[in-house]
Formats: C-alpha cells, structure tokens, sequence
C-alpha cells in the first residue's frame, strides 16, 4: 500500500491518538476565538496545528518559542510600519533584511529555540503587509494576532498535556539506551577486526546528537526531565570520549609488529567480547586483568602503550554504564560537563538569508508592478515559507511538498467553503464541515515521510476557508486567494532553485578549514569541556560531510577522510594533555614549547612534503618525558606523541597522494 494511503487509511494508534488530541486543541482555540469575537479566529486555529508535536514537553517548548518570536515579530512590525509606512520600497528592503537576518540566525542557532527566530520572521510580514494600506490600525492589528496565537498555544499545550501525554523524559530512557548499545557495538567492532566504515561511525553519531538534542524538550516535564536532560549530558560525552579511545586503541594496535601484534591478540579478543555484551562487573574484573598485563616486565613499550590504552578503554565504557544507568534512574551527577557544541556555518547561514531576500523582493516587485488586491496574501506566504524551509539544504525539496500540499488544500477547500458551509450554520456544522478533512491532514502529520505536505494542507485548507462568526462566501475572492497563495510559494521555491549549494566540494573544503582551525585552538583550550567542545562539533561535521558524499565524484571524497584524520589529531591531542594533566610533573617550558610548536604545524594544515614537520618536535618533546620519574600517565603520553606524528604523517601522505606534490 503507498505510502499516503496507509498514513491515511491505515493509521496506527499513535498516529490516531495524535490527530484527535490536535483536532481537538484546534476545535477549542476556534470555539473559545469565535465565542470571544476575535477578529480573526483561523489564526488560533492554524497555531494549534503549527505547534502540534507528538510529545508533550515538544509542545511547551515550541509553543513557547513560537509565543518568543511573535511577541518580537510583533514589535518589529510597528517599528516598520511606524518608520517605512510612506515609502514603500524601504519598508520592502527593510522587511527583506529582516527577514534575511531571522534566517541566518536560525541557521547559526543550532536548538530547538531557533524555531522563536523563524517566527520573529514571517511574524513582521503577517501583521504589517495587511497594515500597509492603514498603518495607524497596525497596533490593534499586532494585539488581536498575539491574542490570537497565543490562544492557539495554549488550547494545544493544554490537550497535548491531559490527553494520552506521550513526555519526552520517557522517550529518552530508550533512546539512551540504543545509544549506549550502538556505542558499545562501535567500540567493539574498531577494536577487532576492520576499521569503521562511515555508515557505522555515521549510526552512532547521529544517535548521540539525536538523544542529545532531546534534553530542551524534556527540561518542561518536571523535575525527572530536567534531572535525565542533565544526565543526557554526562551520556553523549562519554560515548563521544569511547569512541576516541576505541579509535586510538586501533590505532596503536596498527603500530605492533607482528610477534607484538600476537602477544596482545588475546587481550584484544577479550575486550571485544566483552563491549560485545556489556555487563559493568565483568568489565570491571577484566579491566584490572589488563591493567596486570601492561605492567608485565615482558612487555615491550609499544605493547604497554597498547594495553594501558585497552584499560583506558575499559574504564570509559563503565563510565558510559554508569552514565546510562543515571539516565535511566533520572539522577544526574553534580559535576555535569558542557553541552555537545555544533558546527555553526556563517557563509551557509549568509546563503541561505540570501534566499530568503531574494524570494521576498521578487514577489515584491511583483506585487508593486501589477498591483494585484490579492499579492499580500502571497507575499505573506513567501515569508512563511523562506522562514520555514530556507535554513534547509533541501529546501526546493520541501518547498515542493509544501506547494503539493496547497494544491490538495484548494479542491478541499472549494468544496467545503463555496459548497457545503453556505448550505449549513452553527459552530457544530462548522467543525463537522472542517473536522473531517483536517482529521485526515492531521493522521498525515503523524508521518514523517509524508509530515511536511499534510502539514501545508492544513494550514492552507485553514487559511481558504477563513472561518468568521459572519462569514461571506465569494468564489472569485477564494480563486483569486488560492492563485496567489501558488505564486507566493512558487516564488519561494524558485529562489531554492536558484540558490542552492551545487557544489559540495566547496562545502568540504569549508569543513576542513574550521576542523583545521578546531585544532589549533584545542592546543590551548581548557580542558574542562574541551571534550564535547571538539567531540560534538566534529560529530556535526561528519554528519555534514556525509550527506554530500553521495553527491561527491570518487576522486573528490577526500572530504570525509579529511574529517576522519582531523577527529584522529583531535583525539590524540586530547589524550596527551589529559596525560599530561594528570601527570603533574613541572614540565613548564619543554611543554609550552611544544605545544606551540604543534598549534603552528597545524594552522599550515596538512600537504604534500609536510610530513615531516612534527618530527623534530616530538623526539625533543619524548625526551623531556622520558627524563622525568617514570609514571603511566607519562608512558601514555609518551605513546600520545608518537601517535600524533604518525597521524599527521598520514594525514599529508594521502594529501599527497590525492593532488600530488604540487
């Protein structure tokens, strides 16, 4: 069955329970709206379905983003009316920067609460396009919207709450858990046997960002969702330091000869089967047993270095049990870490402002060339449309399911608003007439395939048939709406056209540039949260890069292994500077020395004939450490060095070997 029909026919008993706790919180912000003779009512109607989500803690927070940017839309729209309101074209240009700068910022944003700076957006064009034409009423007009769509808020939040609550600190349990397994699975597949592919190293990330960008929403259900928010915390970043351990242990395990290689192979077999099928006492047991085995006087140094990195391993993935089980408990530790950082693209961000402008001044022109009585209303929905999707690299993809979902809206529309309400009265006939259709828009909601066209139905189904306490029926009106509803957002998706990233290399390129800059200030940056500084930006990335790679030639895909070799250096110079920390031993000038020496080779980034340029640094540096009562915090860190050279070694070999010497 396709993939609509069976959203639509087949629903499951989420999907149900879902479309009647919105139908319902659409139907009570209307009835209360038309009781209290709102100017506008379908405004409380369509804000119920915008904020509707199928967790209750995603409602409160997007309701309350949403409440944050029309209150600010809302000022911004007097301020322009009340300067621009006489000069058309300015108050044009000034919407358009606005509107411009709301999507950069909700591109660099990165959270949930980016969602307040898209409304902050189209909220300006909602309540001072149809004020232009009467700017001493754009005050009164600003009032009755904020009422309006606070109502909707509100009716949303409060059926969301008392009807089936699905709550977020519930889904979080799980999710952390299948973060957990993925993570012990990941851990374990590096150790032994081939290296991670990307799809795999892809899984894992992308859960530990998914459960991560869960802890806003479950801040708003009380005290245990907080207290698993700020322990989701804990989990993401000790899955991130498993990771780096695991890929560190393989890496040093690459470096044994091969009598080493069989002396240690046991141990590896072991650790594997272990992070296989986790359990906290046994890995414990095991972790000591390795621990045992570095500290044999057989063992070579490159073997110690391994082992003592395999007993790193082991005490990290209890960490991350204990961590998990602080999750599920809803107990979080006092010391909690800093939050995953993320990625933040200004040049994208630009771009993607850019598209928004652009769409806006088109219609615009449009608007004041023809001057079309009904161009507002288009232009209306060109903002709403460039706030929504235009922070979306595949931006022209949805703007296309939105504009599906307008068409679908129009027939419906039509028959319900020209055919059947003129015929009927009442509210009950009213919610009968368009509870039926918005139903079925709202089981499509519930499905993420088929989330984003459902969602344009509604609204615009909403918007045609405009429901009023004294409704007046016009077919011309309604046609000439709907025709201008399709240019507005026709307008929107041809600027995604126009302006889309077409060539991912120079994406790439841009990604290695700040991983490359990430480097250099890990050298110097406090230790306290340089882990989910450097880890959760560098998730971010790969996340990035890989949703380019298909799109990449072959020969053009050194992008992901630039990441790659960049999370490897990342990963080592995060490992000696907390041996070294640890070590506490008046190093002083030799590390200073060093470490500068290390920020420099890195602000060159890697190149062909640059393989070299660590070496000299690092046996000045081993010395030094060798020199001083040995300890194992300085025999890893030993190990550290020697793991960095040789990373960045590779790291300009395959430079080389892709562009050549030149």
């Amino acid at each position: 069955m396709p993939i609509t029909l069976q959203a639509l026919l087949a629903p499951n008993k989420r999907a149900v329970q879902f479309a009647i706790k919105t139908l319902l919180g659409g139907g009570l912000a209307l009835w209360l709206a038309l009781r209290w003779g709102l100017e506008q009512p379908a405004w409380a109607l369509m804000t119920a379905f915008v904020v509707a989500q199928p967790l209750s803690g995603m409602v409160v927070q997007k309701g309350l983003a949403r409440l944050l940017g029309t209150l600010v839309g809302t000022a911004m729209s007097v301020l322009f009316i009340g300067l621009f309101a006489q000069t058309p074209w300015l108050f044009l240009l000034a919407l358009a920067l606005w509107l411009a700068l709301c999507t950069a910022f909700s591109t660099l944003l990165r959270s949930a609460w980016a969602y307040a700076f898209v409304l902050a957006g189209y909220t300006v064009a909602i309540i001072a396009l149809p004020a232009v034409d009467h700017p001493l009423l754009v005050f009164d007009q600003a009032v009755a919207r904020c009422t309006e769509i606070c109502l909707g808020i509100v009716c949303a939040t409060v059926t969301s709450a008392l009807l089936w609550p699905l709550r977020v600190e519930q889904q979080l349990a799980g999710q952390a858990r299948q973060a957990w397994e993925s993570g012990m699975q990941a851990a374990s597949a590096s150790l032994f046997g081939e290296e991670q592919q990307r799809k795999d190293l892809l899984d894992i990330l992308g859960r530990i960002v998914a459960v991560d960008s869960q802890r806003e929403h479950a801040w708003f259900e009380g005290r245990l969702g907080r207290e698993r928010g700020r322990a989701i915390r804990v989990l993401s970043q000790a899955l991130l330091v498993l990771l780096r351990i695991a890929r560190s242990v393989r890496r040093q395990w690459q470096q044994l000869d091969e009598r080493e290689a069989a002396r240690v192979a046991p141990w590896f077999s072991k650790v594997h089967e272990a992070l296989s099928a986790p359990d906290q006492a046994d890995l414990l047991l095991l972790r000591q047993r390795v621990w045992e085995a570095a500290h044999d006087p057989a063992c070579s140094p490159a073997e110690h270095y391994c082992l003592a990195r395999l007993t790193l391993l082991l005490d990290k993935a209890v960490n991350a049990t204990m961590a998990l089980h602080a999750v599920e408990e809803g107990k979080a530790p006092a010391d909690l870490p800093e939050s995953l950082a993320v990625h933040r693209d200004l040049p994208l961000a630009l771009l993607f402002g850019s598209r928004s402008a652009l769409a806006f001044l088109a219609m615009s022109s449009f608007w004041l060339a023809t001057g079309w009585i009904s161009a507002p209303g288009g232009l209306v929905l060109t903002c709403v449309v460039c706030s929504l999707f235009a922070s979306r690299e595949n931006g022209a993809q949805i703007g296309m399911s939105f504009l599906r979902g307008l068409l679908l809206a129009i027939p419906v529309a039509f028959f319900v608003g020209q055919i059947l309400l003129p015929q009927w009265s009442g509210f009950p006939m009213l919610c009968m007439a368009m509870g039926v259709p918005l139903f079925f828009g709202a089981l499509g909601m519930a499905n993420p395939k088929i989330g984003a066209t459902a969602t344009s139905y509604s609204l615009h189904f909403i918007v045609l048939i405009a429901p009023l306490n004294a409704m007046h029926f016009d077919v011309a009106a309604f046609l000439n709406s709907a025709q201008a509803m399709m240019v507005g957002v026709g307008a929107a998706v041809l600027a995604f056209k126009l302006l889309v990233l077409h060539n991912p290399a120079w994406h790439g390129r841009r990604l290695r540039a700040a991983t490359q800059n990430d480097l250099v200030r890990l050298t110097r940056r406090d230790l306290r949260d340089a882990e989910t500084w450097f880890g959760g930006r560098m998730a971010d990335r790969l996340l990035q890069m890989a949703r380019h790679y298909a799109a990449l030639p072959v020969h053009a895909r050194e992008r992901w292994d630039d990441g790659l070799h960049g999370l490897d250096m990342g990963d080592e110079l995060l490992h000696l500077r907390m041996c070294l920390e640890v070590a506490q031993v008046p190093l002083g000038q030799a590390r200073r020395e060093y470490l500068q020496q290390l920020e420099e080779v890195l602000a060159q980034g890697p190149g062909a004939g640059r393989e070299a340029l660590l070496d000299e640094a690092s046996a000045t540096f081993i010395d030094v450490l060798q020199r001083q009562p040995s300890s194992d915090p300085l025999r890893l860190a030993v190990g550290a060095v020697l793991q960095l050279q040789k990373s960045w070694g590779k790291w300009c070999r395959r430079q080389e070997e892709l562009h050549g010497l030149a």
